[in-house]
C-alpha cells in the first residue's frame, strides 16, 4: 500500500486532535486555539506545539497522554513530542468561531 502524503496525515492529526477535549472547558484542543503548530518527519517523529489556556495549568500531562492516546493509531507516526509554549500567549482571539459561540462568547 503506497504512503500517504504528509498533508494528509497531518489532516488526519488535526482531526484526532479535536477528540481532546479540555476538561475544564469542554469544548476540544483544536477549536480553542491551543495546537500552535504540527510537524511529522519521514522517519515519524510527530511534534506538536501547543499552548494551555493558562500558565501552570494542572492539566498538562492529562492533556498530553489524551493526544498520545488519540494518534496512537496513526500508522505513520513512531513517536509524540509534545512542546507546551507560552509564546505566543493564548488569549480567546485564538479560538475558533464554533468555540467562541459554546462557551458564550461573542
Amino acid at each position: 500500500m503506497a504512503s500517504r502524503n504528509v498533508e494528509d496525515v497531518k489532516d488526519e492529526i488535526i482531526e484526532k486532535l479535536e477528540n481532546v477535549i479540555d476538561p475544564e472547558l469542554g469544548i476540544d484542543i483544536v477549536n480553542l486555539g491551543l495546537i500552535y503548530e504540527i510537524d511529522l518527519d519521514s522517519a515519524g517523529a510527530c511534534e506538536i506545539k501547543m499552548t494551555l489556556t493558562t500558565m501552570g495549568c494542572p492539566l498538562t500531562d492529562v492533556l498530553a497522554e489524551m493526544i498520545e492516546r488519540e494518534l496512537q493509531p496513526i500508522s505513520e507516526i513512531k513517536q509524540v513530542n509534545i512542546n507546551f509554549v507560552w509564546e505566543p500567549a493564548w488569549t480567546i482571539d485564538k479560538m475558533t468561531r464554533y468555540a467562541k459561540m459554546a462557551l458564550g462568547i461573542h
